[in-house]
C-alpha cells in the first residue's frame, strides 16, 4: 500500500486487502485445531471489523466494558465476552440485565467477594448471566491462583450465577522469546483449574485463553477457545516479538514530515543525529513503550529508522546516514506499538484497497471505557 495522498494527516488508515487477509488467516489457523475463535474487539471497537470476524467464522467477540458490550449488542452481535473481573454498582448491574436481553452475556470473576457481589447486584437476573472464572497463569494481573478456582466458582454458585468454565490472559507473552514458554503455562493454569472444578462436581464447557503473540500457538488439549485481538492489524510490538511480518500491517498512521534536520551541531562543536519531525505524535501513536522495543512506533517503509521521542503532536525520528532525508511535506506510514490505544484515540478511519482510498469507519466503541 502507498501512502494515501488525499486524507489529512494524522490520519489512521487500514488496508481492507490486508486486514481481511489477517482475519482469514487466523480463523482457519483456529478452526483446523478445533478451537473457537472469540476475537478481542477492544482492538479494533469497529463495526464493519466485528462483521467480518463474525463472517469469517467467530463465535462471538471479547470485549474489556459493558460499555463496549453494549455497542456490538445494538449492533447485533448475540454473544458478548466481558473478559474482565467485574464489580458491579446497582447502575451497571441494570445495563448487564438490559443487555442480557439482546445477547449471550458472559463475565470474569475472579475472588469470592467479587461472585458474591455481581450475584447480589443482578440480583433475579443472575442466572441469565454466565460466568467464567479467571486463572492468574503468570501475567500476575488479575486471576485467581488455580488451586482456588472451586472457591471462587462455588461463591459464583451461590449467588445465582452460572459457572461455565475458566479463562486466562496470557499478557506476560509480550516478551522477547516468550510466548511458547507462555502457551505452556497457561495451558498448565486451566488444566490444573478445569481438573479441580470437574472433581468439584462443575461441568466445565469453556477453557479461553489465548492472546495474539500466542493464539497460532495454542493446540486444543485444554483450550477451547482463543481470544487474540492485535492480529487483526499488527503493530511494531508483534513485528519485533516476530508474530507478525512487515506485509502483515493492516494499520498505519499517514504522517507529514513537518521539520527535518539534515546536519546540525550543538554548541560544543558535536554532530548531532538527521532527524525528522512527524505531525503524529502521542495524541495519535500512544504512548506504550515496553522495555525492549526500539522505539515509539516503526516506519513501515523504512525499518532502519527509529522513533526516538513523542510529544503529544509531533513524532521525533533518527534517520541513518545512508539513506537519503525526506522533504519537507512528504508523506510517511507510522506503525504504532500498540494499535488498540491508537483505535481509542480517534474517531474515524480512512480505508484503502489497493491504494485508493475507498471508505471510513466510525470508531464506535471509542471512549466506552466502562
Amino acid at each position: 500500500m502507498s501512502v494515501v495522498e488525499d486524507v489529512p494527516t494524522p490520519q489512521v488508515v487500514i488496508d481492507q486487502d490486508v486486514l481481511d487477509r489477517n482475519i482469514t488467516r487466523m480463523a482457519a489457523n483456529v478452526r483446523e485445531k478445533g478451537l473457537r475463535l472469540r476475537p478481542h474487539a477492544k482492538t479494533h471497537k469497529v463495526l464493519q471489523i466485528a462483521d467480518r470476524q463474525l463472517a469469517a467464522g467467530a463465535v462471538g467477540l471479547t470485549v474489556a466494558t459493558i460499555g463496549e458490550a453494549e455497542v456490538f449488542a445494538d449492533h447485533g452481535v448475540d454473544d458478548l465476552f466481558i473478559a474482565y473481573p467485574l464489580w458491579l454498582t446497582e447502575a451497571q448491574a441494570e445495563r448487564l440485565r438490559r443487555l442480557s436481553t439482546k445477547a449471550r452475556i458472559s463475565i470474569g470473576v475472579d475472588s469470592v467477594e467479587g461472585a458474591r457481589t455481581v450475584g447480589a447486584a443482578l440480583n433475579g437476573a443472575a442466572g441469565k448471566i454466565a460466568v467464567l472464572v479467571e486463572i492468574d497463569s503468570g501475567h500476575h494481573r488479575s486471576g485467581a491462583h488455580p488451586g482456588s478456582v472451586v472457591e471462587v466458582a462455588q461463591a459464583a454458585h451461590e449467588a445465582g450465577l452460572r459457572v461455565e468454565g475458566v479463562f486466562t490472559f496470557p499478557g506476560h507473552s509480550y516478551a522477547p522469546g516468550m510466548p511458547q514458554q507462555v502457551v505452556e503455562q497457561e495451558q498448565a493454569a486451566l488444566a490444573e483449574a478445569t481438573e479441580l472444578l470437574t472433581a468439584a462436581g462443575f461441568d466445565v464447557t469453556r477453557r479461553s485463553g489465548g492472546s495474539t503473540p500466542t493464539a497460532t500457538l495454542t493446540g486444543s488439549s485444554v483450550v477451547t477457545e482463543v481470544r487474540p485481538g492485535v492480529y487483526v492489524f499488527g503493530d511494531a510490538q508483534q513485528l519485533e516479538l516476530e508474530r507478525c511480518a512487515w506485509d502483515d500491517i493492516a494499520l498505519t498512521v499517514a504522517a507529514t514530515v513537518v521539520s527535518r534536520t539534515d546536519v546540525s551541531f550543538n554548541d560544543i562543536g558535536r554532530g548531532s543525529p538527521r532527524r525528522l519531525i512527524l505531525d503524529s505524535g502521542s495524541k495519535v501513536l500512544g504512548t506504550d513503550r515496553p522495555a525492549w522495543a526500539t522505539g515509539h512506533g516503526r516506519l513501515i517503509d523504512h525499518p532502519e529508522a527509529r522513533i526516538t521521542a513523542l510529544s503529544e503532536h509531533h513524532a521525533t525520528v533518527v534517520w541513518p546516514e545512508e539513506s537519503p532525508l525526506p522533504a519537507l511535506g512528504e508523506r510517511l506510514r507510522v506503525v504504532p506499538n500498540h494499535v488498540c490505544i491508537t483505535m481509542n484515540l480517534v474517531d474515524d478511519v480512512a480505508v484503502v484497497s489497493a491504494g485508493q482510498l475507498v471508505d471510513r469507519w466510525a470508531v464506535a466503541a471509542r471512549g466506552r471505557n466502562s
